[in-house]
């Protein structure tokens, strides 16, 4: 059966503060015609300054996939490109007057919510798979992790994740088919451990999180002078001690959340090789880095097209 392409039937606006710059912005995700694929828009700077949403623009991937384009920069984008990927959305613009994608409840819930249910249209073009005809592999050495990308007719992808965490302990995910994106992975929230959070609040990092869009897991019993130093981080009256291994006792959507946010982020990563994939992905141990490695593999596999 043929699959046309589709955009959204109209824009939607998103505002709020990035994770890690604590920026707020103002984004709007807009309809695009046909083979356009995703573009960002920085409308706080010259009139043309595009960014595509392909690897060969990845610029970092420290906790998060930035994408820099002729000087303009747009940081965080991969909960977006997730959400686009996983309800169908093969074209679009968004226009963003800063520098990160807003964060919102550290999934791709928001987007979601907006868009799923009637702000998607067909377009009259056939979608242009991306396709390959033998396995590939990326493989890193110093973080243990692959992904691998078989051939295939449908798409599907598993992940496996393992931070040797007593609270986590190893956990997998999948999408295949039979897995519907809007309720089963396009809602899980991003997370920190808690030992890392003074650390990268101090590099610079996480300066827009707080516990409304972060999990935050918590291996040990933490000290009352180190809650109040985070607190005074997340800015919040008060942190709860937690007997259950996350911060203030949070409700977990599913029990795998954490497992189903990495696939939510490898699906934004993987989207940067240019379009929707035919393959079978099985990663473990993914990460941004890893990530977009493996879909600047298949821009090279396949010529950049």
């Amino acid at each position: 059966m043929t699959q046309l392409q589709q955009t959204l039937s109209r824009s939607f606006t998103f505002g709020g503060k990035g994770l890690h710059t604590g920026n707020i912005a103002k984004m709007t995700i807009n309809p695009a015609p046909e083979d356009y694929g995703i573009r960002f828009r920085r409308t706080d700077m010259a009139e043309d300054a595009f960014i595509e949403a392909v690897a060969e623009n990845v610029s970092a991937t420290t906790r998060s996939t930035t994408l820099t384009e002729n000087g303009a920069s747009v940081m965080t984008v991969e909960h977006l490109l997730s959400a686009l990927t996983g309800m169908g959305i093969d074209n679009a613009l968004i226009d963003i007057d800063n520098c990160e994608v807003p964060i919102l409840d550290g999934s791709a819930k928001p987007y979601i919510d907006a868009i799923w249910k009637d702000g998607i249209v067909a377009q009259k073009a056939e979608r242009k798979y991306i396709e390959i005809e033998k396995e590939l592999v990326i493989t890193s050495e110093k973080t243990g992790s692959s992904v691998v990308i078989t051939p295939s007719d449908t798409l599907s992808y598993s992940v496996e994740i393992d931070f040797n965490s007593k609270v986590l302990g190893l956990q997998t995910a999948e999408w295949n088919p039979s897995t519907v994106y809007a309720e089963e992975i396009g809602t899980c929230r991003t997370f920190v451990f808690f030992h890392e959070i003074e650390y990268l609040f101090n590099n610079n990092l996480i300066k827009g999180g707080d516990v409304d869009n972060a999990i935050v897991i918590v291996e040990n019993p933490v000290p009352d002078e180190q809650l109040q130093r985070l607190s005074e981080v997340f800015n919040v009256p008060a942190l709860q001690r937690c007997d259950n291994g996350y911060l203030n006792n949070l409700e977990l959507r599913f029990p795998n959340e954490c497992a189903r946010h990495k696939l939510l982020d490898l699906i934004g990563d993987l989207r940067l090789a240019g379009g929707f994939l035919k393959a079978n992905i099985r990663a473990v141990r993914p990460g941004h880095t890893i990530n977009t490695n493996a879909a600047k593999a298949l821009r090279e596999l396949l010529g950049n097209k």
